[in-house]
């Protein structure tokens, strides 16, 4: 089911493996795999969130820099492409596997820019409880010079890419980026093509943002569009619709339990999501966990 063994893999890497040798051997097994999205335009598929690239007369802009132990491999994937290593580099969110690179392409020269709660975010540490992951403060290499609130825009490699902030989605900085000439999204972690999505509700996430995410995403797309989603493969506008239904399916059964005074047990148990999991059900995140993480997002 599409590519969940390497989604798996992502998401909850750190837990897995530990230090040393069979960490080393890992990502010495890891391969990055380049889709070829538009002219010039590429989705890097590796360890972790997938990497848009737009390499052109201007340089490489990269979206997205997976973990840090994946930072030479990325480089030489954008080599073989004849790009170099990025001059600018924009990250969806904070997550260590969208912006666990930016330390050694922050060193690189790579400007990197982001929402401005990415910056603050970056800064402090941080913390996934359902990964066991910890993050502490990133050092001034890794962190956002160029933030923004809410929109901006920018010009390279002959497009012009528009960069929105949707609130409270998958965490509270994400942000969506619009090649408008080339007819190409990247959505971050607001869409997983294809399953479950993590929602970090500790982080500001929850399903009404990343149903209104997709909202945002859905409108300004067509049905030639192509979407790069957080995780799993290359995705249509028709794909997105379908992960967008789901989300309000599950907003829709898990409200009406909340409504009649459930409590998370009890809506866990009520099977909320059963006619979504044949479907949905077979990603990193066991059916039970996300409604509990939805859960928990409703009623905060």
């Amino acid at each position: 089911m599409k590519i969940l063994k390497k989604t798996l893999s992502a998401c909850l890497l750190p837990l897995l493996i530990s230090a040393g040798a069979n960490a080393n051997d890992h990502w010495d097994s890891v391969e990055v795999k380049a889709v070829p999205v538009s002219d010039g335009i590429y989705m890097l598929m590796g360890e972790g969130g997938n990497i848009g690239v737009s390499i052109g007369e201007d340089g490489t802009f990269a979206i997205d820099d997976q973990y840090a132990q994946m930072s030479a491999k990325i480089t030489a994937a954008i080599k073989k492409l004849s790009g170099d290593s990025p001059k600018f580099l924009f990250n969806t969110h904070w997550h260590g596997d969208h912006a666990g690179g930016n330390e050694h392409f922050g060193k690189q020269g790579a400007i990197i820019v982001a929402h401005e709660n990415v910056r603050e975010s970056l800064k402090v540490e941080k913390s996934i409880k359902l990964f066991n992951m910890h993050k502490p403060p990133s050092p001034k290499e890794a962190l956002p010079v160029v933030t923004f609130q809410s929109e901006m825009n920018l010009h390279l490699n002959g497009d012009d890419i528009h960069l929105v902030h949707v609130a409270n989605a998958h965490t509270d900085g994400d942000a969506i980026v619009h090649f408008t000439k080339a007819n190409v999204i990247h959505a971050g972690d607001t869409f997983f093509n294809g399953f479950y999505p993590f929602i970090d509700v500790d982080s500001g996430g929850g399903i009404a943002g990343m149903i209104a995410a997709c909202d945002t995403v859905i409108t300004i797309a067509n049905d030639q569009t192509k979407i790069m989603p957080g995780h799993g493969p290359l995705a249509s506008k028709a794909d997105l619709v379908a992960f967008r239904d789901m989300l309000v399916v599950a907003e829709k059964n898990i409200q009406a339990l909340i409504t009649a005074g459930k409590s998370e047990a009890e809506v866990i148990a009520a099977k909320p999501l059963a006619e979504l999991d044949k479907e949905w059900g077979d990603g990193f995140i066991p059916t039970d966990v996300w409604v509990k993480i939805v859960y928990s997002g409703m009623v905060k």
